[in-house]
C-alpha cells in the first residue's frame, strides 16, 4: 500500500514538473498593398509596414480603374476618393485621417523676390500641380480666393515634383502642401496661405474592393486611425475635421 502511494506521488511530481505546452499566438496579417498620394510618401512608412505605391490621387484612381491591385488607397482629396467610391472600387465608407494645407515656397535664396502669395508672382517661374490632382485643384481654389490669375510655366501629376524643382532652383516658386514644404527644410523660404490654411485639404482612407489582404488592410488603417495621428501631426497634417 505504501508501495503504491509512492509511485502515485511520483507520478504526479513528474506531470507536474511538465512544461505547459504554450498558446499559439495570432500570426500577424501580411503586408498589405498601399496606393497611397505621393504627398504621404515620406510618413506613412514611418507609420506601419506595407507595401507602398505613391503618385497623384488621380493617377491611382486610373490605376484602380486598370485593374491594379490594392488592398488600401488613400486619397490627398475628398473627390478623387468619391470618384474611387463612385466606381464601385472601394468597400464601406472611406474615413477621413488627416488634413493639410497648401503653401507658397521659393528655393530659399528666393531669387524672383516672391513676397508671399500675391501679384509678386507675375513673370516667376511658377510651378504647380496639374488640375486633376488634389494639390492643384487646391492651388486652383486658392487662387479664385485670393483673386490671383496664376500662369505656371509647368504643371505637374505630384507634389513632390513640384518639390524637387523649387528645392533644386529650377523653379522660381510652387505650391506645395505644408507638410511637404517641413520635409525640404533649409532648401525653400515658406510663405503661408491664408484661406487655404482655414479650408485645408482633407485626407481620406478606404479598403479596396476585392482587395486580396482584408485583414492587413484593417489593420493598417486602424494603425493609421490610431498611433499613426500622433505621427502625421509631428509630420504637419493637422486632424480630421
Amino acid at each position: 500500500m505504501k508501495r503504491l502511494a509512492a509511485l502515485a506521488a511520483v507520478a504526479l511530481l513528474t506531470a507536474c514538473a511538465q512544461p505547459s505546452t504554450p498558446s499559439p499566438t495570432a500570426t500577424p496579417p501580411a503586408r498589405p498593398v498601399v496606393f497611397a498620394a505621393a504627398s504621404l510618401s515620406t510618413v506613412f512608412p514611418t507609420i506601419a509596414p506595407a507595401q507602398y505605391s505613391f503618385d497623384g490621387s488621380s493617377g491611382l484612381v486610373d490605376q484602380l480603374k486598370g485593374g491594379a491591385r490594392a488592398d488600401v488607397f488613400a486619397s490627398a482629396d475628398k473627390k478623387n476618393m468619391d470618384k474611387a467610391v463612385e466606381a464601385g472600387l472601394i468597400d464601406g465608407t472611406p474615413t477621413m485621417f488627416a488634413t493639410n494645407a497648401l503653401v507658397l515656397i521659393t528655393p530659399a535664396d528666393n531669387p524672383a523676390h516672391v513676397t508671399g502669395f500675391d501679384a509678386s508672382l507675375t513673370g516667376t517661374k511658377l510651378v504647380v500641380c496639374a488640375a486633376e490632382v488634389p494639390c492643384g485643384a487646391a492651388a486652383t481654389k486658392a487662387a479664385q480666393a485670393n483673386g490671383l490669375s496664376l500662369r505656371p510655366v509647368s504643371e505637374e501629376t505630384k507634389v513632390t515634383d513640384v518639390l524637387g524643382k523649387v528645392s533644386s532652383g529650377e523653379a522660381d516658386a510652387g505650391l506645395v502642401y505644408a507638410t511637404d514644404a517641413a520635409t525640404a527644410g533649409a532648401k525653400v523660404t515658406v510663405f503661408e496661405i491664408a484661406s487655404a490654411k482655414t479650408d485645408p485639404n482633407t485626407y481620406w482612407i478606404g479598403v479596396v474592393a476585392g482587395a486580396p489582404n482584408k485583414a492587413g488592410a484593417a489593420s493598417f488603417i486602424a494603425t493609421v486611425m490610431g498611433e499613426g495621428q500622433a505621427t502625421l501631426k509631428a509630420a504637419g497634417f493637422g486632424p480630421p475635421k
